[in-house]
């Protein structure tokens, strides 16, 4: 038998009344900004009430409040000094006083914000990139261009004279085109430095006293890093192969444009670095060399032929032919 209780089973079915109605609500909300606020104001009041007073009598004001009426503004510019960002302030600037430009003295020296900086100014597209030198760097190039070009030359002659390891020189702007239009196809080469070398006697064994000749080749390239600018870098090739494009350049040469067109003059300028078993004749004789493999010529078709054959990687390139052709520059 079944025991049921209907009665307790009425009970479970019959919704809870809603506990909205059951609770009893003593909290109430308060802006406790204002309450922070309202409590400091009425300590402060109390504290100095009585100079207040006195001050209002000595001025002849009925009580405090005309008092503070009376000092209204000079307690609001108080106040907006007092102010801090972001903590008993906005992180906005103040606005400023009504008919007081921003640029204004008086708007200034109330405003708590330093001023921003200037606004970075464009470059200009002829500027040239960091650590390019252009001729401007050596001479001064607005009063130089008033100059005939001999002037131009025995000043840039002196502009250099006092550094042994510097290599300057000027080429007339018409074959440097022609140079450099052949550099822009051929940006790198390799050039021969003769050498004398100690002779080998017929058992390997150097012969004292008699040297035979020999070359060293010498890789070279150019860049364009501004539009007045070219360089040639020349490295050992030795060099050149054991750390590629971490090598260090030897000799570095800048060949500065600028006076091109109004003078028909190229001007040209190099440091030979110290310790690199290259002396500063060396590094003449290379670029005497370079001109004449990248200047074109009629007699100068083999050297041409070279070029073509290095840039494209062509097999049939011979380093006897290259020693031979800068034989006949001597």
């Amino acid at each position: 038998m079944a025991f049921r209780s209907p009665t307790l089973r009425h009970v479970l079915r019959q919704p809870l009344s809603n506990p909205r109605f059951c609770q009893r609500r003593w909290a109430q909300v308060q802006d406790v900004r204002f309450l922070a606020t309202h409590d400091a104001q009425e300590r402060i009041l109390a504290k100095y009430r009585e100079k207040l007073e006195s001050k209002a009598k000595q001025e002849g004001v009925k009580d405090i409040s005309e008092l503070k009426e009376r000092h209204k503004d000079k307690i609001n510019e108080l106040r907006q000094q007092a102010i801090v960002p972001g903590a008993t302030g906005p992180l906005t600037p103040p606005p400023s006083p009504q008919g007081a430009s921003p640029s204004s003295p008086s708007s200034k020296a109330q405003s708590p914000w330093p001023s921003p900086p200037p606004p970075p100014s464009p470059q200009s597209r002829n500027a040239p990139p960091p650590g390019v030198k252009t001729l401007n760097s050596f001479l001064d190039l607005p009063k130089i261009r008033e100059l005939p070009e001999k002037e131009i030359q025995a000043l840039w002659r002196l502009r250099h004279a006092s550094n042994p390891q510097s290599i300057h020189f000027s080429v007339p702007a018409t074959t440097f085109r022609s140079l450099l239009e052949t550099a822009k196809r051929h940006p790198s080469f390799v050039l021969p430095v003769p050498r004398e070398i100690p002779k080998e006697s017929a058992d390997g064994v150097p012969a004292e006293g008699e040297t035979q000749q020999a070359a060293e080749l010498h890789y070279l390239q150019f860049a364009h890093p501004h539009v007045d600018t070219t360089t040639l870098l020349f490295t050992s090739l030795a060099e050149f192969k054991l750390r590629g494009e971490f090598a260090s350049p030897h000799t570095t040469i800048t060949f500065h444009q600028e006076l091109a067109d109004s003078h028909n003059l190229v001007l040209g300028q190099g440091i030979v670095t110290e310790g690199n078993n290259v002396s500063v004749d060396d590094a003449r004789w290379l670029v005497m060399c370079m001109q004449k493999f990248y200047v074109q010529s009629e007699e100068g078709k083999g050297r041409e032929a070279l070029l073509h054959q290095f840039t494209r990687g062509d097999s049939g390139f011979k380093v006897e032919r290259l020693i031979d052709e800068a034989e006949k520059i001597l």
